[in-house]
């Protein structure tokens, strides 16, 4: 297939009024299902209309922050639908993040509501302690009693909020995992957002991108379309997962979320059967990994319904998808990007004859040089990944970081996260060298214990089995107190994965290949020179990376498959 060309399109819109008109032209479409509830897109938005009123009468106007701190469930969307009718800035927090991170975010986004599971509300009360305004919060109830906040049900009951002015211009944050120090805020507009999802969004449909808000419109409803049935394992807090979650809507589709907030396999495959689901949102192999041995176990089990798996963030390996492939007829699809914009680039398997797969580079991805210049594909040409499409503002209150990473070169701004590619011999690939020029860069750091270097700051140790439960949703803090202690003279996170549960080995092993490999992308690690165990002699170095991805492309502008 061919990408279609870069371009802006003439549809720059808030994305709750495309929903609006989806729901006012067809109010029974169903747009969520969870366990047995089934929310169509009228009840959808009447929810979202009446939470908007509520966060009205809390003060709430346009360009004030509302956070969502959740598990994949119908609230997560009704109150980020909420926040964008009144052109307010909805804000994606981790819960995973522990009191520090929380409190940073809080502090640096300061979010007029946060709407927060019932479980989560004793630690945001404290991580928001002491903070100039703390946040008005909504609980949501999960099985646990919060100390305070105002239950969801109530604030969905009252009046819908009167029509507000929205455009594409509103805005939305999408914080940034902090895998190179604390979370930062990457602040996109609406009609951006809308321009980087087009791809996803209609080229699954098979139609071409529309123009307006009336062909969108017309294409959400359209009954001789196969519109998406789409379940997002991964967090709705990440931007994959998210921004699916959004064009899944967008197209008249319907979102469907796991019955509990841990990821189940098994639970996994029944859904995608019980509801005919047609996408999958996955991250890599932490989740596809489970997947294939789930499958695995069940030889006679087909998912037919299944078309496309879509994957972002994480390594995917070739055996996985092999496996897949063999088991369903969907098409997978595996996406380079970043939080702070892009996509770069994209493989599209449809078989395993089309194995290995190999990513081409998307329009609008480009290699610069040392002096900021395009470059050709000349075959051994090493330069930047960057992308000159729709981007970003940029972070939220910070210009020097966002100078560096959104650069304006002689009128045209791109985005340069950090990433090496190389042209391979034949002119036809590009192999990425994931490393970003951080100000860590020569950074010395203390030795510490037996010569052993120590972690760069904001770094966060992925261990054992642990450390799998809790990137796969699987078992929040089990494990830790003395069984973690005990871990960690027992061999830390080899030993953690010697004695994991099966199912959780393989996916840990993963998880630790992808933190390596994720500290080359995500940055510079310096450490000891000769660090090697015991005896490490003092100085500093700093690592580069050991693996590098291949990206097929045809120009330095533009890739056809």
């Amino acid at each position: 297939m061919s990408f279609p060309p870069l371009r802006r399109p003439a549809l720059s819109v808030n994305w709750s009024t495309i929903w609006d008109r989806i729901a006012q032209a067809d109010p029974d479409r169903a747009a969520l299902v969870w366990r047995d509830e089934r929310t169509s897109f009228g009840d959808l938005e009447d929810r979202a209309a009446r939470l908007a009123g509520w966060l009205q009468h809390q003060g709430v106007q346009r360009d004030d922050r509302v956070a969502c701190l959740l598990n994949n469930r119908p609230e997560y969307v009704v109150s980020m639908y909420a926040a964008m009718k009144l052109g307010a800035v909805p804000v994606n927090l981790n819960f995973r993040y522990a009191e520090a991170e929380l409190r940073h975010v809080v502090e640096m986004t300061r979010p007029r509501v946060v709407v927060v599971a019932a479980s989560l509300v004793d630690r945001l009360v404290a991580a928001s302690a002491g903070t100039a305004e703390p946040p008005v919060l909504v609980a949501v109830e999960d099985g646990s009693a919060p100390a305070t906040g105002v239950p969801f049900a109530e604030a969905i009951a009252g009046a819908r909020a009167p029509g507000c002015d929205r455009s594409g211009a509103d805005r939305i944050f999408l914080l940034t995992g902090g895998t190179t120090g604390m979370p930062r805020a990457v602040v996109y507009r609406h009609d951006v957002v809308l321009d980087t999802q087009l791809t996803s969004a209609y080229s699954t449909l098979g139609v071409d991108f529309p123009h307006d808000l009336e062909e969108a419109v017309g294409l959400a409803v359209d009954p001789a379309l196969e519109h998406p049935v789409t379940l997002p394992i991964t967090p709705l807090m990440h931007a994959m997962a998210f921004f699916n979650a959004m064009n899944t809507l967008l197209t008249g589709g319907t979102l469907v979320f796991l019955p509990s907030r841990r990821f189940d396999p098994a639970a996994a495959l029944e859904t995608v059967a019980a509801h005919g689901v047609t996408r999958l949102i996955i991250a890599g192999d932490a989740v596809a990994v489970p997947l294939a041995e789930e499958l695995g176990r069940r030889p006679d089990a087909r998912f037919d319904s299944l078309r496309t798996v879509m994957s972002s963030g994480m390594a995917w390996s070739d055996r996985t998808k092999r496996t897949l492939l063999e088991r369903t007829d969907a098409e997978l699809i595996d996406i380079v990007g970043a939080s702070e914009g892009g996509p770069f680039a994209m493989s599209r398997t449809g078989g395993v004859d089309e194995l290995p797969s190999r990513l081409r580079l998307l329009p609008g991805a480009v290699l610069l040089d040392g002096q900021d210049d395009e470059l050709e594909p000349v075959p051994g040409a090493v330069g930047l990944l960057a992308y000159r499409g729709a981007t970003p503002e940029g972070y939220f209150e910070d210009p020097v970081r966002t100078a560096t990473v959104y650069r304006r070169v002689r009128g045209t701004r791109y985005l340069v996260p950090g990433d090496w590619a190389r042209f391979e011999a034949d002119g036809d690939d590009a192999r990425a060298r994931r490393r970003r020029r951080e100000h860590r860069r020569g950074e010395r750091l203390p030795r510490r214990g037996r010569g052993r270097a120590r972690r760069a700051p904001g770094r966060r140790r992925l261990r054992g089995v642990r450390a799998a439960r809790r990137a796969l949703g699987a078992g929040g803090r089990r494990g830790g107190g003395a069984a973690a202690r005990r871990d960690r003279h027992r061999g830390g996170a080899a030993g953690a994965r010697r004695r994991a549960p099966r199912r959780l080995q393989e996916a840990a092993a993963h998880l630790h290949r992808h933190h390596r490999a994720r500290r080359h992308r995500q940055g510079p690690v310096a450490r000891p020179a000769g660090a090697r165990g015991r005896g490490a002699r003092p100085g500093y170095a700093v690592t580069r990376p050991s693996a590098a991805r291949s990206i097929r492309c045809s120009s330095a502008s533009a890739c056809a498959a």
